[in-house]
């Protein structure tokens, strides 16, 4: 298991969750990956801190398998009426060409996936959250 540069109960912002986990899976990876991270700092976490954790660790870990020579890993979020859906897109193969696992930690944060392809190459993984009752999320 990774060790974070944080402490995930003590984060509320899911930029700085998402920054964290990658930063470390992708020091320890031997290929050259750049991150980019575009997720507003005030979208709070959408389900329990732990199990944020490890969905966002599964989807890297997939992503970055896909890159064994390096490549871009692009991390969106956006928390709109339909909730909040974080992406994670990879320059690795199409989808046709990799088996698309859904990680458990969907189903602990009781989320939807879906697997698309990237205009320029590569493929996107997207977790959609049901939307939450009233302004806050609530710890799943």
């Amino acid at each position: 298991m990774s060790h974070l540069w944080i402490d995930p109960n003590s984060c509320e912002s899911l930029a700085i969750l998402v920054e964290s986990v990658a930063s470390v899976l992708l020091t320890q990876n031997p290929a050259p990956i750049c991150l980019e991270v575009d997720i507003d700092s005030s979208i709070k976490l959408p389900a329990n801190p732990n199990q944020t954790v490890d969905l966002i660790r599964s989807m890297v870990i997939q992503a970055v398998a896909e890159m064994t020579e390096g490549g871009e890993l692009t991390i969106t979020a956006v928390d709109g009426p339909n909730g909040l859906e974080l992406e994670v897109a990879d320059t690795g193969r199409a989808i046709e060409l990799r088996e698309t696992r859904i990680p458990f930690a969907v189903a602990a944060v009781g989320a939807r996936i879906h697997w698309q392809n990237c205009p320029q190459g590569g493929a996107a993984a997207t977790v959609v959250f049901r939307p939450q009752q009233g302004a806050a999320r609530i710890a799943a």
